[in-house]
């Protein structure tokens, strides 16, 4: 199959017996500014759209230092926060005129220099990054060469990058003290392995409302590299293991979902036999029976101020501090599983 010529502006040109330059104009909307007649424009426009003309969109962001494409680095797109939370970025970067290249990193830090450099080389106008620790050099040099860039949901120990973030802190502690409110005494903590400082924050507020009431921590560390049903596996004896374990704190979404499996394998209903709340909002939390109490993030709020302290960084403001920090404040969703049973309850289901 023979391919199509490509148009050209010189092509344009020649056929209208124009200058380059008079076609570039036009089709940049400075015809006026030029003083090009309203009816030669118009002229140019209707061959332009005759034959089908693209511009070169390298050859335009070359001219203009412009790419008008943002890059999006998370953990795992198929995970309901990073997938609701980039698709409400994505949604506002098209309003101000942004298109989104988005990439997964799966905790992999070699990957994820790749995924920087292949941003590098397509000279994406700014960055929106979720990344795993031991890329603070790479993001250190983005910084200092002045590319516009904001964190979300972790940042990376010293490094003075733009970033939003939610107060983990002090949602983990809420939850933790709704609980104690309850009556539960015997309280566990099933968070990741991994030193990102998003579930060192949660754990912290655990951990505060757990000392305030002259209480052991029972943490229990889960390695995410490894399959499903290891994971499910590892909650399971975890809990076998501590069976006076009276309610239970998931530090992610992912990890409440594993967490509700391995406790329906071995038949503790919820919330009679141990009382459940996760942090991060999911779908199926909601229709699950009964449903499930979390730690709401506020993800349009989050999206839209990512979106903002960018497209200022990108207009070349700077803050007088050097950088912007945003911690935004979640909300506690109580839900049944939560919820203490009354003794003739718990005697029903028993």
């Amino acid at each position: 199959m023979e391919l199509k010529k490509r148009i050209l502006i010189h092509d344009i040109a020649k056929h209208l017996d124009v200058s380059i330059a008079t076609v570039s104009l036009v089709l940049n909307g400075r015809a006026k500014e030029k003083r090009i007649s309203d009816v030669l424009a118009e002229r140019v426009l209707n061959y332009v759209n005759e034959v089908g003309y693209k511009p070169n969109q390298l050859a335009k962001s070359l001219r203009s230092g412009k790419t008008h494409v943002l890059g999006l680095v998370v953990e795992d797109i198929a995970n309901p926060f990073f997938a609701t939370v980039a698709r409400l970025i994505e949604r506002k970067a098209l309003e101000n005129g942004y298109h989104i290249i988005y990439c997964s990193t799966n905790r992999d830090t070699a990957m994820t220099k790749d995924i920087l450099t292949m941003f590098e080389e397509r000279h994406v106008d700014g960055y929106v990054l979720a990344l795993p620790e031991g890329l603070e050099s790479e993001v250190s040099a983005l910084v200092r060469s002045g590319k516009p860039l904001v964190m979300f949901d972790r940042v990376l120990s010293g490094v003075p990058a733009n970033a939003v973030v939610v107060d983990g802190a002090t949602g983990m502690y809420e939850a933790a003290q709704h609980l104690l409110a309850q009556g539960y005494k015997s309280i566990a903590l099933i968070t990741i392995m991994h030193g990102q400082t998003q579930m060192i924050t949660r754990r912290q507020g655990y951990a505060q409302a757990l000392r305030e009431h002259n209480l052991p921590e029972l943490v229990s560390e889960i390695e995410l590299d490894q399959e499903p049903a290891q994971i499910v596996g590892q909650m399971e004896s975890f809990f076998q293991a501590h069976p006076h374990c009276e309610a239970v704190l998931f530090t992610t979404n992912y990890l409440g979902l594993y967490g509700l499996e391995a406790l329906n394998r071995l038949g503790w209903s919820v919330p009679n036999r141990i009382a459940v709340i996760s942090f991060d909002d999911n779908a199926l939390f909601r229709l699950y029976s009964p449903p499930i109490t979390v730690v709401a993030q506020p993800l349009e709020v989050m999206a839209e101020e990512i979106i903002k302290v960018l497209l200022t960084a990108l207009k070349g403001a700077k803050p007088t501090n050097g950088m912007v920090l945003l911690q935004l404040t979640p909300k506690l969703l109580i839900r049944q599983s939560s919820i203490r049973p009354s003794e003739s309850t718990r005697a029903n289901l028993k």
